[in-house]
């Protein structure tokens, strides 16, 4: 059977646990590297704002998926299955579907892009609380976001009145 990319659900927040564990097994039964090429969990940095500091974090682009590199034939499917953290394939009845080029190439191409640039934990209309700054402790809603010169425009609530206010990434959190 032909090298092709394959989805295995795992348990969420296992992702990383489970790839170690079929790497170390696929090496100890000898295919890692004639049946199993490649083991990736897609994902994608994120500006986000903790404890008033900006963090770029690494953020899981499919939750509870690893995608796997493999040749498929019985001992490999049960391997992969058989390992602990795994509850399957995606597939269709009980034959794993292998992912499409196309799937694969847009997957690894947003990967690239990924790294690049971090992608903005802020979307316009979120709520957010302001966590520095004259406006201590209110919350509003995202309006406007700048990426570029990372800034937020939200709306306030003062005196009754909605009012627009230009805050730094820093000085907010979502809600």
């Amino acid at each position: 059977m032909a090298r092709a990319w394959y989805a295995v659900h795992t348990i969420s927040g296992h992702e990383k646990k489970v790839k170690e564990l079929l790497t170390r097994r696929a090496e100890l039964e000898g295919a890692w590297g004639l049946d199993i090429y490649e083991i990736l969990i897609p994902t994608e940095k994120e500006l986000t704002t903790r404890n008033g500091k900006r963090v770029e974090v690494d953020r899981k682009v499919f939750p509870g998926y690893i995608l796997v590199q493999m040749n498929l034939s019985e001992e490999t499917f049960k391997l992969v299955k058989g390992t602990s953290g795994v509850t399957g394939f995606v597939s269709s009845g009980n034959k794993p579907v292998p992912l499409e080029d196309y799937e694969v190439k847009r997957i690894m191409n947003n990967l690239e892009q990924s790294l690049e640039a971090p992608k903005v934990a802020f979307n316009k209309a979120d709520m957010v609380r302001i966590i520095e700054g004259p406006f201590l402790d209110y919350a509003g809603r995202i309006e406007e976001v700048n990426a570029d010169r990372e800034k937020i425009k939200v709306m306030i609530s003062i005196f009754g009145r909605d009012t627009p206010v230009e805050l730094d990434f820093t000085q907010v959190e979502k809600e």
